[in-house]
């Protein structure tokens, strides 16, 4: 009997914390449809790096008492992988704790083609080789837009089931997955496009589409200055441009932090974005 009722509750808590995970297209992703390598997903020290999605998903983040706004959440990785834990998981379970609904998006990326480790994202980084790594996504970035505008149309479509305002459906994401935020912000139909937006060090060279919405749509940017990659100005020229469209518009520039700080304690500040965030979606009455 003992061992039955330990046995149910380690199910239980289990259970408790499973998530939902919602393949976004039915059958093959529309034009990956030959992509037969699987899934890759490795352990670093800041968490999981998936590579070579071939199955994009949206996994379900529920708060204890949602209170109807949600986030969709793209990683970055250069689009040849995702920082899954670092800039998805973690941001997820935050905004959790303020009550927000979470959804991380696994979009697809460039595939890991061992036959050719030049191609590499590790071997481009380190050679500096940004015009090829550019070359490279440019086959793969349409394809992102793809997943990323399927992504809200997904949550708008359910957002009954998971207690969400469809009026209240934001999009952030980091480097290349800021960059995909903006192309969504810019290129999705009315229907599809979310209400808020957060780009966290966005390189702007690779957006596709520069339409700023009509409607109103606020923007939340942050980005260090000392970035390593030389995105501080990217953000820069973001904000400026919605600014210039009379969109509300926020950013955060700060002195230190380097490319990729995430959720990552440098002990600087800015540890603190995520509560400049969260003020700002405060103010604007995405958070109660």
């Amino acid at each position: 009997m003992k061992r039955l009722l330990i046995y149910f509750l380690i199910a239980f808590s289990s259970a408790l914390h499973a998530q939902t995970i919602i393949p976004l297209y039915n059958g093959a992703a529309p034009g990956s449809e030959n992509w037969n390598w699987q899934e890759q997903q490795i352990k670093t020290d800041v968490g999981t790096i998936v590579m070579d999605v071939t199955k994009p998903s949206l996994t379900v983040f529920k708060p204890e008492k949602p209170n109807g706004t949600a986030v969709i959440i793209a990683p970055g990785g250069a689009f040849h992988a995702l920082a899954y834990d670092h800039e998805g998981v973690e941001v997820a379970k935050r905004l959790n704790a303020k009550g927000v609904t979470a959804f991380v998006l696994k979009y697809r990326v460039v595939h890991t083609d061992p036959a050719h480790p030049e191609n590499s994202i590790g071997n481009l980084m380190a050679t500096k080789n940004f015009k090829k790594l550019d070359s490279l996504n440019a086959l793969v970035i349409p394809l992102a837009l793809q997943d990323g505008i399927t992504a809200v149309s997904y949550v708008r479509t359910h957002a009954k089931e998971y207690s969400i305002d469809t009026a209240k459906i934001g999009f952030m994401g980091f480097s290349a997955g800021a960059t995909l935020t903006m192309s969504v912000v810019y290129s999705a139909a009315a229907e599809a496009r979310p209400n808020f937006i957060a780009p966290i060090y966005a390189y702007e060279n690779a957006i596709a589409g520069t339409a700023v919405p009509a409607v109103t749509t606020p923007i939340f940017i942050a980005c260090a200055s000392d970035d390593d990659l030389g995105f501080a100005l990217h953000s820069v020229h973001i904000y400026e441009k919605w600014h210039n469209a009379g969109q509300p518009a926020e950013l955060h520039m700060y002195e230190k932090g380097k490319h990729g700080f995430g959720t990552r304690m440098q002990n600087l500040p800015v540890d603190s974005w995520m509560d400049m965030l969260t003020d700002w979606m405060k103010m604007h009455g995405f958070i109660k």
